[in-house]
């Protein structure tokens, strides 16, 4: 599955690559998530708990982050398993300065397998778009509380 999209921030590129750095804020963010725990060099493990379809459980993994270039661009490296199956993606993060504000881009690549994908094939891009929007969603409410929030996915 292949995956793109675009959220607007409206704050400095510095400021938004401090919160996508910030262990708290993402693990506060990302749907499902029961935290995340350092592991060192720039990998946390985690414990997910997702749903799709009629198919749900908990996912063990790692998410690592890769060729960081601050404050521009990073290579998202994600890996899960779980009883419904797994999961394994990558993510060129890339944040582009205009002003005040700031475009973040992803270019995604995932592959599950196992019952989830058996099962919800269909319903997995739309389940990973909305995580994704949920995610920066409640990003962009943290950073609100600072500078002002920013707008939603922008159409690709």
């Amino acid at each position: 599955m292949d995956l793109k999209a675009t959220y607007v921030f409206n704050a400095p590129a510095q400021q938004v690559w401090d919160l996508l750095m910030d262990t708290e804020a993402v693990g506060g963010c990302l749907p499902g998530c029961r935290g995340l725990r350092p592991l060192g060099d720039d990998r946390d493990e985690t414990e997910l708990a997702v749903a799709v379809a009629a198919i749900s459980g908990h996912f063990k993994g790692t998410i690592a982050l890769k060729d960081k270039m601050p404050p521009h661009s990073y290579r998202l490296l994600v890996e899960g398993s779980g009883r419904p199956g797994f999961v394994k993606g990558e993510a060129m993060v890339t944040l582009l300065a205009e002003g005040d504000r700031t475009s973040v881009q992803i270019a995604a690549q995932a592959d599950a397998g196992g019952t989830i994908a058996r099962v919800g094939q269909r319903l997995l891009e739309g389940v990973a778009r909305m995580t994704l929007d949920r995610f920066y969603g409640c990003l962009m409410a943290r950073l609100g509380g600072r500078s002002g929030a920013g707008s939603a996915r922008v159409p690709d």
